[in-house]
This record gives C-alpha cells, structure tokens and sequence, in this order.
C-alpha cells in the first residue's frame, strides 16, 4: 500500500478523529491554530461556568505519528495540491480532508455566539440583568437552559422565528416548554429577529444558524452545494475534485437511509471515519464503498439535572419515544463523554473505529 502524504486542516470532532484513523496508513500533518481540541457540544456548558471544554491536542496524538502544525490555513491551490498558511508555509499533499467545520452566522457584532462563550461567561459574572437567546433549535434551547440554571439571577428569554424545539415530537416539546419554565425561561415563539440590535436585552446570544467554513474551498473552486457545503459523491471525494475528501459539516454528505445529513457532532464523526476508510481504500487500489449512516436519537441537555433523548426515524424525523429528566441527562452526559473516549480509542486502535455504532 502506498503511503501518502495527507494533509487534514480542522482539528475539530471530524478533522481529528480522521487524521487518527489515517495516521498508520498515511504521512499526515493536522493543520488547526490552536493547541487544543475542543468539545463543541460542551460551550452553552462553558458559557455557563464549566471550568474548561478542551483537551490537549499533544496528548491526544501522542504516539500517533500525526504531526500538528499549529497554523490557520490561508489558500487552498489544486492544481498544485498545495495549502498555504498564515505562518508563510506551502504545504504539499497528494490528499486533503478538508474538515474545517461551522461557525455560529451571526449579524453583526453585538451578539455573543458559541464562539464566544469565555467572553459570555464574563459578561454573566458582570452582573445581573436580562439575556436574550436567540434561537429555538436544539443550540438555543440548550443554552438557554444551562444559564438559567447556572445563573439565576439572570432574566432569560428565548426568541424564535417559529415553534420551539420544530425538530422534536410533540411530547418532546412539551417536555422542553415545561422545564424552561420550571428555570424561569421566558419562550417567545413567532418572534422573528434579524438583527441582535433587535433585541432589548443587557446580552444578547444568537444560536439561530450555522455555516460551513468553506471560504477556501469557494476560492479553489471546489464545487458546493447551495447552502455553502462541498459537494461529495457517496465515498466523500469532492465531486469537482476528487483528490479532497470532505468530512463533518463542511460536507454536504448524504446516505440512502438518511437524506442529506445535518451539521452536527453526530454526524461529523461517522464522515470522519468514513472519509477515512475511503481514504485508505483508495490507496489500496480498491474503489471505496459508499457512506452508510441512518440517524437514531437526538440528545437536548436541559441544565445538568435534567434533559431529553428523542427518538428518531433514520431520516431524522421524530418519534413519539422519548426519554426525560434526570435519565435524559444522564444519558446525554455519557454519549458526549464518549466522543472524548472515541478519540483515545482511535488513537491506540484506529482499525476499531470503523466497528463503532454510531448514535
């Protein structure tokens, strides 16, 4: 098998955990500024006063054989197959995974964001006053819940443009509607918010959308889809340039069970993995087979007592099973420990993640 020379930029849930099941098959290089990985599903906790949400990357990839380059990547060039960075590098591979994530698409300025979490919990310590949320997906919901839990002498509201929790069943609603009373959320559903500046409130958070990181990937010309993913054929190859394999939300991904899959943790290790394999069949001379994944629950922290397992179809739509409470949470709390315990596991065995179940 040959090994090739596999750059991955993104050390996030789905650049991380590719460039570990790469390393014994591939010469790779993980290209992220920061020396750490972060749990993502953990910063409405951060903002709320979790001590820390990160792990050191030089410890996750100790004995790996995975060089990280602490350094933002700043052109992307195809033809050339080379990255550059802001550090002045010229990077060459004979394959990428690109996995450079999502971000919070906040207007303007105003607004706090899960990106900004350290400087939201500051903003909390200040001083008591009233905190807008806006957003009533599983992001705003979440958020709104830790704080007011963690912060009650904080007034919370919840703003949404539709009904709160519109992935849910209606008994999950119904669950979220009862606790974020119970913590004194005020919900305002039907509220349409086009800007923070909107908003009468001391801070406000928007947690109301989410887009790709896929700026370099534009500038390549590599081909995306409309909402600013890259396109990519069931292997995870980019479909105008099948040397760059695309995983985790920068993808527009899909499977024959699940449709086109979300952004998400849950989805961005299963791509990871799989980008992997494809990856490594490649090299093997093998045509890889296409990406497998059916969606199973969705998982609502609601405070760190309390919370909400929904039951899903394979398409991502709801059930009528759920699970509440303090099980819920409990439940939750597990499933997020488990992606730190996923990264360790494919650290010392990588060939084990691809018998991983997803969930």
């Amino acid at each position: 098998m040959e090994k090739h020379d596999v750059l991955v930029l993104g050390a996030g849930y789905a650049g991380l955990l590719a460039a570990l099941r790469l390393a014994p098959h591939a010469r790779v290089t993980l290209v992220d500024p920061s020396p750490h990985f972060t749990e993502r599903v953990r910063l409405h906790e951060h903002a709320a006063g979790r001590p820390d949400v990160t792990h050191p990357l030089r410890e996750l990839l100790r004995g790996t054989g995975v060089t990280h380059l602490a350094a933002r990547a700043t052109g992307l060039d195809p033809a050339a197959r080379l990255v550059t960075t802001d550090d002045g590098r010229s990077l060459p591979y004979d394959r990428l995974v690109y996995a450079l994530g999502s971000r919070t698409a906040a207007p303007g300025e105003r607004a706090f964001t899960l990106e900004t979490t350290a400087e939201l919990h500051k903003r909390l310590l200040d001083g008591p006053g009233e905190l807008a949320v806006v957003g009533g997906g599983l992001t705003g919901i979440e958020t709104a819940a830790e704080i007011a839990e963690a912060h009650p002498e904080w007034r919370v509201r919840l703003l949404t443009g539709g009904e709160i929790g519109g992935s849910l069943s209606a008994k999950g609603r119904a669950h979220v509607r009862a606790t974020l009373a119970e913590l004194g959320v005020h919900v305002e559903e039907g509220r349409r918010v086009a800007a923070p500046e909107e908003v009468d409130a001391g801070a406000v958070v928007w947690a109301a959308s989410m887009t790709a990181n896929t700026e370099l990937a534009a500038q390549a010309g590599l081909a995306l889809d409309a909402a600013g993913r890259i396109r990519v054929d069931p292997a995870l190859r980019s479909t105008s340039h099948p040397e760059i394999y695309a995983a985790g939300d920068c993808a527009a991904a899909t499977s024959p069970a699940a449709g086109a899959l979300r952004m998400a943790c849950a989805t961005a290790l299963p791509t990871a993995s799989h980008a992997a394999t494809s990856l490594i069949e490649e090299a093997r001379g093998r045509e890889p087979r296409a990406l497998r994944f059916r969606f199973l629950v969705r998982c609502v922290s609601l405070g760190r007592r309390d919370g909400l397992v929904q039951a899903v179809r394979a398409d991502d739509t709801p059930r009528e099973l759920v699970l509440t409470s303090r099980a819920a949470a409990r439940v939750k709390e597990q499933i997020v420990r488990s992606t730190i315990s996923l990264m360790h596991l494919a650290a010392r065995r990588p060939g084990a993640v691809p018998l991983v179940p997803w969930i």
